[in-house]
């Protein structure tokens, strides 16, 4: 894993202001380059509009939870779909004369950090190709880090969010298990059930209790995850009891 904050300072950042009602006033040149593939005038849009329906609630929660600047609340990394691209947000209420007049939305663009391109062949191109993620973005301790995929044995879903589970730490994560499930680089993942995704690599034994099928992982003292009953047998076939 490493800490991106030392990166984040040679970036220039994404300025986006909100009026009360979440409406783009005004924006920076960055912001305008970067967003500008959702729509071409983004002047008078409620910034919700700019992001896939599945992640508007994500969205909206941020916007709520948005504070004075002076408390400094933690980034929320967001991805959003449309551009392929993974930013990382802070959200400050602003206020004049005592009134809250709108937000300021501040972000950075961590796509080339945290993913690589894949796909060459014509529709890949046409479409831009999709970018998948080789390192995940969480933040502790007043820290971005990225952490590789490589080290992280479990998700689980929380929600919005997600908890990366490594030997050493948890994390959390504020992108969710279905946008990971999509996005993630490496053959050894595996979504294993509604809230469970796997890293098969630390895969250690299959245990059915009843009617129920658990997948053993070889960290956090054998750390229990269950299996959907519609996932049983692709996972059978992964280890080889097939």
């Amino acid at each position: 894993m490493e800490s991106i904050q030392h990166k984040l300072q040679e970036f220039d950042p994404g300025i986006v202001w909100l009026d009360t009602s979440n409406r783009i006033t005004a924006m920076n040149s960055l912001a305008e380059e970067i967003l500008g593939g959702i729509k071409s005038n983004l002047i008078g849009e409620e910034v919700l509009q700019l992001h896939p329906e599945k992640s508007r609630d994500k969205v909206r929660f941020l916007l709520e939870q948005s504070t004075c600047p002076v408390d400094s609340p933690p980034p929320m990394t967001m991805m959003i779909n449309i551009t392929e691209r993974v930013l990382l947000i802070k959200v400050a209420k602003m206020f004049g004369q005592g009134n809250h007049v709108g937000s300021c939305m501040i972000f950075y663009d961590l796509t080339d950090l945290a993913t690589v391109q894949v796909g060459t062949d014509e529709k890949a191109i046409e479409e831009k190709a999709r970018r998948k993620l080789f390192k995940l973005p969480v933040y502790k301790n007043r820290q971005v880090l990225l952490i590789d995929l490589d080290v992280v044995g479990a998700i689980k879903a929380e929600g919005h969010y997600s908890t990366l589970y490594t030997d050493d730490e948890n994390y959390l994560c504020n992108l969710s298990v279905s946008d990971l499930e999509d996005r993630i680089k490496s053959e050894h993942y595996l979504r294993v059930h509604r809230s469970y995704i796997v890293n098969l690599q630390f895969a250690r034994a299959f245990e059915k209790v009843d009617e129920q099928c658990y997948l053993i992982l070889d960290f956090k003292d054998n750390m229990r995850i269950p299996i959907s009953r519609s996932k049983v047998s692709t996972i059978k076939e992964y280890l080889g009891l097939s």
